[in-house]
């Protein structure tokens, strides 16, 4: 588990540093809004992407912390629905994830 751990720490971090970027991007840190008015379409196309991908880090991240939670309970291998463990190579694959494959499909 400990792999795991460290894993998920890992994302976390890559997660925030990600959520800081976007943020700067945001709040135009880069520079002002083009003047010329294809480029403000451009940039504004660019704001809507940025922010999904905002709303996407922020979930991600929800799941990474909940995940690290469970295991610091030592919760971690095991579905919170069912109780059962979680397949081994399910947490390989999704390392976030708190169900397993039956719980999930049924979810």
């Amino acid at each position: 588990m400990t792999d795991r751990k460290t894993e998920l720490q890992t994302l976390r971090a890559d997660l925030q540093a990600r959520l800081k970027r976007l943020h700067a991007h945001q709040r135009r840190e880069d520079g002002a809004i083009a003047r010329d008015f294809e480029e403000q379409a451009i940039d504004t196309q660019n704001d809507e992407v940025v922010d999904g991908l905002e709303v996407e880090s922020r979930a991600e991240l929800i799941q990474v912390e909940r995940a690290l939670n469970r295991i610091e309970a030592g919760e971690g291998d095991d579905c919170e629905r069912c109780g059962e463990p979680i397949d081994p190579r399910r947490l390989q694959v999704l390392p976030y994830t708190t169900l397993c494959v039956k719980c999930a499909d049924s979810a």
